[in-house]
């Protein structure tokens, strides 16, 4: 066999014995031999040397991206409309629920007493009827219309209140109803409102001077506290405290000094516990929620039903229209303990999503008063606020019995046309000012055309067909 010699100028190779791994950095990956163990890939092989701060820094590099992406996703839900859609979106959703809800818990009682099952669902219906055109025509006012009607407002509440006062009638012991051509009327709710805008008008021309007690005491002692007076004369102590809460809560935002406040707070504190001394059945109330061997069917009955049901619905609820607690046990199951009934019939979730419903409200809320360039929208919000989730959040303490029974319903979801028209006039107030957010209107505007555009584009094949029956029937004729 003969030999290859190499071509002259060329070097010969000698021939590579099997297993020999080459030194030639060209060379393809690791090989490995019979016996040696398996190579790792480059990559795994430089992440498992790889110093643990450089995980950490790929760590936070992946945090620092999710957080870009969350922020941005905030960012797009995040613009000056927010805050009216939020608020009118609550609002809707809290009045669909009551409606639902009183429907479910006043049929029995309706029916006992001789009723069409559905009688306290329709007249609850008839008020959110009256009250949801006057939140919208509230939410269309600019904001200079609201600052004129103060005095006005205030006034008028005054005198309601009196003729309360001289001839209004007394329901479950509180004097605080009257009669207007057939129809029950509770200026107290409205007073609320009228005192909040008021505040907000007042307190903001006086804003310079708020850090003197006196330009403080005059004239809000003399117009907040006379209103305050007149519904405590109607032995009305539960919506005492919610107007209690809107002072507190006008003063506090519009700037007045902590210094100045504890005067009129310790005062009003005072008169608080001076009404619940001189009232035998007050006095019983607290004694019960205080005892810890309260009667079950005497003094806490009302609460141990309470209880009861929120405890019977568990975490899904037995159903809507399934409640046990309605027929007859719980007395006011539609009104001041009506979140009980939702607490058995939607369960620990439809508790739940109230409480949220009342946080959104709340967010809603306080966006306007962070937001709002004039500082009267920002009081007014906030006496708003507090009266409607505070209010909130003292019915849902009184059913979990983490206070003593006071006698204020749920605002929008317990039944009531005078509280409902209020908060919802109250609610369109402050959607007014949130219509007027820096930014908001003509976002809105352009908002409301794409929605205008739209409906046109989705009944224009309706139109057509219209018309061309239409040109049909002149045809034949």
């Amino acid at each position: 066999m003969a030999t290859r010699t190499p071509a002259p100028g060329t070097r010969s190779r000698a021939p590579r014995p099997s297993g020999h791994r080459s030194s030639d950095p060209r060379s393809s990956g690791p090989r490995s031999g019979p016996g040696s163990p398996p190579a790792l890939p480059r990559q795994e092989a430089r992440g498992a040397g790889a110093h643990p701060a450089a995980a950490r820094g790929r760590a936070r590099g992946a945090l620092g991206r999710a957080g870009e992406a969350v922020s941005a996703r905030i960012a797009r839900v995040d613009t000056p409309a927010t805050s009216f859609y939020l608020l009118a979106t609550t609002t809707g959703v809290l009045v669909v629920l009551g409606l639902v809800m009183v429907l479910s818990s006043s049929s029995v009682e309706s029916l006992q007493a001789g009723e069409s099952p559905f009688a306290q669902f329709t007249s609850q219906l008839l008020f959110a009827a009256l009250g949801l055109p006057l939140a919208y025509a509230a939410s269309r006012l600019p904001v200079r219309a609201w600052k004129a009607l103060a005095w006005p407002a205030v006034g008028l509440a005054t005198v309601l209140l009196l003729v309360v006062v001289v001839a209004g009638d007394a329901v479950g012991g509180n004097r605080n109803w009257i009669y207007i051509g057939g129809l029950s009327l509770q200026p107290s709710e409205f007073a609320k409102l009228a005192l909040a805008v008021w505040l907000g008008a007042v307190l903001v021309r006086k804003a310079p001077l708020l850090r003197d007690w006196k330009h403080v005491a005059v004239p809000v002692v003399p117009v907040a506290g006379g209103v305050l007076g007149l519904i405590l004369l109607g032995r009305d102590l539960g919506t005492g405290m919610v107007v209690m809460l809107v002072i507190a809560a006008a003063l506090w935002v519009a700037g007045v000094p902590l210094k100045i406040l504890l005067w009129p707070a310790a005062a009003l504190a005072g008169l608080a516990a001076l009404l619940v001394v001189t009232s035998p059945n007050r006095m019983q109330r607290i004694g019960d929620f205080l005892s810890g061997e309260c009667d079950p069917q005497g003094g806490c009955y009302q609460s141990a039903h309470g209880l009861a049901a929120l405890a019977g619905g568990g975490v899904t609820g037995l159903g809507l229209g399934s409640s046990r607690e309605k027929w007859s046990y719980l007395p006011e199951a539609h009104n001041d303990f009506i979140f009980s009934v939702i607490g058995e019939e939607l369960g620990l979730l439809g508790t739940l999503l109230v409480l949220l419903l009342f946080g959104a409200l709340a967010v809603g809320c306080m966006r306007v008063i962070k937001r709002h360039e004039d500082p009267f929208a920002k009081v007014v919000t906030a006496g708003v606020m507090a009266w409607v989730v505070g209010q909130a959040l003292v019915n849902m303490a009184v059913v979990l019995r983490l206070l003593p029974v006071i006698g204020v319903p749920l605002p929008l979801v317990s039944a009531g046309g005078s509280a409902l028209v209020a908060t919802l006039l109250a609610l369109g107030v402050v959607l007014s000012f949130a219509r007027t957010e820096p930014g908001a209107p003509a976002l809105l505007a352009t908002r409301a055309g794409v929605v205008r555009r739209s409906l046109v584009v989705a009944a224009s094949p309706f139109s057509r067909r219209r018309d061309r029956r239409r040109g049909d029937a002149r045809s034949a004729r």
